[in-house]
């Protein structure tokens, strides 16, 4: 299984390409339903494809939290990915997919793994509002393999937050002062629906404005629209956005796309761009850098968001 993950090198040069490859997987036939549904998971996220090891169970899990287990000195957690989406299985999950986000490590028991695909982010579409709302609005985003299989990408953010393993805590939002006299305004894109709330919770109690997008495609499509109302009005872009904040990930067109998109754009180039992403290995960064991003914003930490808003804010004002 070692070999089925391949070079972080070769997957950043997806990455920048705006293509990414998932690994497949299955969470078993629904008894329900009679379905066997395909999933996905972005490859760069996978530390390891494992049989699942002795868990050490603990009282007071959340829902779905089978334990814990230790693997290289490392205690991960381990979430119970078809109890969690209501699919009943009759045999219990033999496979356990390490993945990494925001800096933190932990397993998902699914019932097996198929293969790696390859795939264009502009093939990767929003999920119609039906599929949407399947498994309370855990699927972030779809698309169609070659043999007509239909693969659904997990919000996978939505799936942490929900077993408190990023669960919202007020207090990491203690200590942001409001910025409101300043007077800015960020548009962001990100696909997560947990994360949106997240940032919005931050731009508001900065007192910052804002415009939400779903993705890279979206928000590119409303940043033309602002900067052709730029030129046409004879006014700075400042005017009507001051940053753009995106996620990296995100269906349609990635957000190193879109950030080369607006490095290359004559008048969106002046707009500072904050990459923000569970995506926070240094390749990624190096990558974003690459781009053109300005910062690289770890998810999820609202105090560093507000420090780095508040350091671009003072950059604008020495520009003056």
């Amino acid at each position: 299984m070692t070999n089925f993950i391949q070079s972080v090198d070769e997957r950043t040069q997806l990455a920048g390409a705006n293509r990414l490859e998932v690994l497949l997987f299955s969470l078993g036939e629904d008894e329900v339903s009679g379905r066997r549904e395909i999933y996905g998971i972005n490859v760069f996220k996978v530390r390891e494809v494992m049989h699942v090891p002795e868990i050490t169970r603990a009282p007071d899990m959340p829902p779905a939290v089978e334990g814990m287990i230790s693997l290289r000195g490392n205690m991960i957690p381990v979430i119970n990915l078809p109890e969690f989406c209501g699919v009943q299985i009759k045999e219990h999950p033999n496979t356990l997919i390490i993945t990494e986000y925001n800096k933190h490590m932990q397993g998902f028991l699914v019932h097996s793994v198929e293969t790696i695909e390859r795939l264009a982010w502009a093939d990767i579409k929003e999920p119609p509002p039906m599929m949407a709302n399947r498994l309370g609005g855990l699927v972030t985003a779809v698309t169609e393999l070659e043999d007509k299989r239909i693969v659904m990408i997990l919000d996978v953010e939505k799936v942490l937050a929900e077993t408190a393993e990023f669960a919202s805590d007020e207090a990491i939002f203690e200590g942001i002062d409001s910025m409101e006299e300043r007077h800015w305004k960020i548009l962001f894109a990100d696909d997560s629906s947990v994360a949106r709330e997240q940032v919005i919770n931050t731009l508001e109690r900065l007192g910052i404005g804002y415009v939400t997008n779903k993705n890279g495609a979206e928000a590119w499509e409303k940043l033309q629209e602002l900067a052709d109302k730029a030129q046409r009005s004879g006014k700075p872009i400042t005017h009507y956005v001051n940053a753009v904040l995106t996620d990296v990930e995100m269906p349609e067109m990635d957000g190193y796309v879109l950030t080369k998109n607006i490095k290359d754009h004559p008048i969106l180039k002046e707009l500072p761009v904050i990459m923000h992403s569970s995506l926070s290995a240094d390749a990624n960064q190096a990558l974003g850098k690459g781009v053109g991003a300005d910062r690289y914003v770890a998810k999820f930490d609202p105090k560093e968001l507000a420090a780095t808003i508040h350091d671009l804010m003072d950059e604008a004002d020495a520009k003056e």
